[in-house]
């Protein structure tokens, strides 16, 4: 965990001391306990990671099913209302915000939920639905809804998404969504 405590001090400029972000941000409550559920729900043990998931969506207000897969460093700032469905998959160093669902579209027991590279940042609002892809490095812009795959270093926006910018996001760039300009 000392990795995603840095995160959070380098994205969040409003952190104090890490003490601070790990006693008080609900992310990394979230993937404390998601950590904890996953690890169960890989060995196959029966309702627990359930109830563990349960009780970090009542403490914290993020719902993560203990079936996703979830790299490191995953920042959720301030995270109420997230939803993390059972076959997700996020990558390495993401950022998302409040609101947003990695949500299925197909009741059949498949992979249904969205695929997340590393680098991703999600928007305030935004929802990703179904068994896609979102590139390594790209930016999904606030409230937007997104139904098909992503490239890398691209910026999706709107509803339905539409891809506004493929000249690539930049390491350092992932934050500034007030830059997020159509191509010409």
């Amino acid at each position: 965990m000392p990795g995603l405590i840095e995160s959070y001090r380098k994205y969040d400029p409003a952190t104090k001391s890490s003490l601070e972000v790990i006693l008080l941000y609900p992310g990394v409550k979230a993937i404390f306990f998601h950590r904890l559920g996953h690890a169960l729900y890989e060995l196959g043990i029966p309702f627990f990671p359930r109830a563990i998931s349960e009780f970090s969506r009542f403490l914290t207000g993020i719902d993560i099913h203990p079936g996703a897969k979830i790299g490191a460093n995953l920042i959720i700032d301030h995270g109420m209302g997230v939803v993390i469905g059972e076959t997700a998959e996020i990558g390495d160093h993401c950022l998302i915000y409040h609101g947003v669902t990695l949500g299925g579209v197909d009741l059949s027991p498949v992979k249904r939920h969205p695929t997340l590279g590393n680098h991703v940042v999600v928007g305030a609002g935004a929802k990703i639905l179904g068994n896609i892809r979102i590139g390594h490095f790209a930016r999904i812009g606030a409230n937007s809804v997104v139904i098909k795959d992503v490239p890398e270093h691209c910026t999706a926006t709107g509803i339905p998404a539409k891809i506004v910018n493929s000249k690539g996001v930049r390491p350092g760039d992932e934050l500034k969504h007030d830059q997020i300009d159509e191509e010409p």
